[in-house]
């Protein structure tokens, strides 16, 4: 039986260009990319070098350049990190790129204590970490050193649950209440025979934990989506007015920051820091 990590790396070497394009070919993927990529640019500062785990086909490795970083990129799928090196490659943003290496979120030893401004895990490499996320948070401070923040976001239980639940309960009837529950409570989508895409999801309360867990703080937070994950239909003309929609992405960008809302949204995306 492969291992936790094979399955991750062949689930995502067959996703190959679809992983460029999730975040582009509906309304609530490029809400979600609008929304990652305010959070991101609270954070990361011209000159900082930047470790970027699961950086896939390069969506946030362009937004990293264009903010000045110096960018280490990683993914563990060779595919994407290939797809990196196409999307990237041919842009002014490859100047940027330091080099690129296949690397397991949970393993970042290979790496010096304190020898990154910033780590980027968006895109939910941590939801692959299974029982050593815990680990996993701990290199990525570890990193950072004490100065330095994790940008991390992760799948969410209670978003999916509100996005796919025609399909989650289609799973209910295949796999049994009991399963589907288990899922729901711990996010572990191992728990479901035949699953075509093993991750973990979290709660909020739970990525909080696991974060002070691991000699963390969270420092702030956000949904990716709100009200964007229903009604596209709604959406559509909005996108069309670029001042409209730039208005409704700040409204958006502020719903999603609200503490009620940090559920709702398909990814939770945290930063947190060294809590020495």
């Amino acid at each position: 039986m492969p291992s936790d990590a094979d399955r991750t790396r062949q689930y995502y070497d067959a996703l190959g260009e679809r992983e460029w394009t999730r975040l582009t070919d509906s309304v609530a993927g490029r809400v979600a990319f609008e929304v990652h990529r305010r959070f991101l640019a609270r954070f990361v500062r011209a000159g900082d070098r930047v470790l970027e785990i699961g950086a896939g086909p390069g969506r946030f490795t362009l937004e990293l350049a264009a903010l000045g970083a110096r960018i280490v990129v990683t993914d563990l799928s060779p595919v994407q990190l290939e797809l990196n090196r196409r999307h990237v490659g041919p842009t002014d943003a490859e100047r940027r790129v330091e080099q690129r290496i296949e690397c397991d979120v949970r393993d970042t030893a290979g790496f010096g204590d304190g020898a990154f401004d910033a780590v980027v895990a968006f895109g939910g490499p941590l939801s692959y970490a299974f029982e050593e996320a815990e680990q996993a948070v701990r290199g990525l401070l570890r990193v950072v050193g004490p100065r330095g923040v994790v940008l991390a976001s992760v799948m969410s239980t209670l978003g999916t649950w509100r996005q796919a639940l025609p399909s989650v309960t289609g799973v209910a009837e295949r796999v049994g209440d009991e399963v589907n529950d288990a899922v729901l409570a711990d996010g572990d989508l191992r728990l479901i025979d035949r699953t075509e895409h093993a991750c973990r999801m979290f709660r909020w309360r739970q990525l909080r934990d696991l974060v002070e867990q691991a000699g963390g703080r969270v420092v702030a937070a956000s949904a990716s989506n709100w009200a964007s994950l229903g009604d596209p239909s709604v959406l559509e003309p909005l996108e069309r007015d670029p001042d409209r929609w730039r208005h409704f992405l700040d409204n958006e960008v502020g719903a999603c920051a609200e503490p009620g809302a940090l559920d709702g949204g398909t990814h939770l995306i945290f930063a947190a820091t060294s809590a020495a």
